[in-house]
C-alpha cells in the first residue's frame, strides 16, 4: 500500500462556517499531463481532493493550477471536506483499541452497527444483528467480559464470512473465465492481507473482510482470482483486473482508508 506524506512543501486553507480547514497541496508532474490536441496542448487535470482517515486533506493538482484555482475547487466541495473531516474525527475507535462495551462501534458489510451487550443467565449466549445493532448476550459477567464478547463476535463473524464469501466467489466466478471450476478457500485472519492465492489456485481469505462492502469484498475475491491466470503482479496482472473491474482502484482505496477500523480488535 503506497502512503502520502504527511505534509508537503505546499499548502493552503479556507474558512468553512466558524473552521479553518488547512491542506496539502500535491503537484501532478509535467510527465503526468495529458497531450489533447494537434498543438500538444496539455489539459491541466482537475483538482482531485481527498480526506484521509487521519483527517489530513490532500489536493492533487496540476504543475500550473494556480493557488487560486485550487481555492476554488476547495470551496467548491468546502461542505463535503467539513463532513468528511468531522465523520473521521468521530472514529476514536481509529486509535483506541476496543473495549467490548455497549455502545461501540462495530462493522458488517460496509455499515456501522452499535454493539450492544446484554447479561442475562436466562439467555443463550449468542450474537444477533437486528435494527442497527449488533447484539451480544451472555449468562453471567465476569472479570474477562471482553474476552468472552470479542470471542463470540469472531465465532459469528468468521460462521457470516464463510457464508458471504462463498456467495460472492459464486457471483465473481463469470468474469473469471479463465478458472474451471469453483476454487476452494479457506478462512484465515492475516494481520497484512486481505487474500491470497496458493500456485494451485486455492484461495484463503482474511474473516475481517466481512466487515467491508461487498464491492470491497468483490474486489479482493476478484484480485485472488487473476493470480491463478498470473501468480505475481506483472502488468498482464493488473491488465487482467481492470478487464473484469475497471473501478478496482476506487474500491482499494475505499478499503485502504477503512482498514485500520476493519482491523482494529
Amino acid at each position: 500500500m503506497s502512503e502520502i506524506s504527511k505534509t508537503t512543501q505546499e499548502q493552503g486553507k479556507f474558512v468553512y462556517g466558524e473552521e479553518v480547514i488547512n491542506y496539502d497541496i500535491v503537484r501532478l508532474s509535467e510527465s503526468c499531463r495529458t497531450v489533447v490536441d494537434n498543438n500538444s496542448k496539455a489539459k491541466a487535470r482537475k483538482v482531485v481532493i481527498k480526506v484521509h482517515p487521519d483527517q489530513r486533506v490532500v489536493a492533487t493538482a496540476p504543475s500550473d493550477a494556480t493557488p487560486e484555482a485550487i481555492q476554488e475547487a476547495m470551496l467548491k466541495r468546502a461542505r463535503w471536506i467539513w463532513e468528511s473531516i468531522v465523520e473521521f474525527s468521530t472514529q476514536q475507535e481509529y486509535v483506541l483499541p476496543r473495549q467490548y462495551v455497549s455502545g461501540e462501534t462495530q462493522f458488517y458489510l460496509g455499515r456501522r452497527y452499535v454493539l450492544k451487550v446484554i447479561i442475562d443467565p436466562e439467555l443463550t449466549p449468542k450474537v444477533k444483528l437486528h435494527r442497527g445493532k449488533l447484539t451480544v448476550t451472555f449468562k453471567k459477567d465476569c472479570d474477562e467480559r471482553a474476552v468472552k464478547i470479542k470471542a463470540l463476535l469472531d465465532k459469528w463473524y468468521i460462521h457470516r464470512a464463510n457464508a458471504v464469501f462463498h456467495e460472492r466467489l459464486q457471483a465473481m466466478l463469470p468474469k473469471a473465465s479463465w478458472v474451471k471450476g469453483l476454487p476452494s478457500f479457506r478462512i484465515m485472519v492475516m494481520k497484512k492481507q486481505w487474500g491470497s492465492c496458493s500456485t494451485k489456485g486455492s484461495l484463503m481469505l482474511n474473516p475481517h473482510l466481512i466487515k467491508a462492502s461487498k464491492e470491497c469484498i468483490d474486489y479482493v475475491i476478484l484480485h485472488e482470482l487473476c493470480h491463478i491466470a498470473e501468480h505475481n503482479h506483472s502488468d498482464r496482472f493488473w491488465r487482467l483486473l481492470t478487464q473484469v473491474m475497471p473501478n478496482w482502484k476506487e474500491v482499494k482505496a475505499k478499503l485502504d482508508d477503512m482498514a485500520e477500523l476493519y482491523l482494529n480488535e
